[in-house]
């Protein structure tokens, strides 16, 4: 897979439209060791442009594990079900994150493809969602 340059200027608008958190899993770029990345939505080989429009911030771990994904099997029902699209869904109407677990839950079947498969509620995860929950709190 090829990368595409994405210049400082373009980064810098992606990061600050997200202020600097994951734009999957909520993750502040400040808790982990790895800079977040600029993740192409739909990707390249999808058609997906190096525009404004198509990139969100994603930290490493959901930009890996989603790859050039665009969608995946439901775990519950078996169906494929297209991802969550941070330039086109709202966050709060297919996730919900529980501030004392750290865990995403999702709340519709775009969520639970995208929990699933970016496997968002992996430990290290949770432990940086509570960290920050936390920190927000005392804000």
């Amino acid at each position: 897979m090829s990368r595409t340059y994405i210049s400082t200027n373009l980064r810098r608008i992606v990061s600050d439209r997200a202020k600097n958190c994951c734009e999957y899993c909520l993750i502040p770029e400040i808790l982990v060791l790895v800079s977040h990345q600029v993740d192409h939505v739909i990707a390249e080989k999808h058609g997906g442009k190096t525009i404004e429009e198509n990139l969100a911030l994603s930290c490493s771990l959901c930009n890996q594990a989603k790859g050039s994904d665009i969608a995946s099997i439901d775990p519950e029902t078996g169906y494929t079900v297209r991802l969550y699209n941070p330039r086109q869904d709202i966050w709060q109407e297919h996730f919900y994150l529980d501030s004392e677990s750290g865990a995403i839950q999702p709340l519709s079947e775009i969520g639970r493809v995208t929990v699933n498969l970016l496997r968002m509620n992996r430990l290290a995860s949770l432990h940086s969602r509570q960290l920050f929950a936390r920190y927000s709190q005392n804000l």
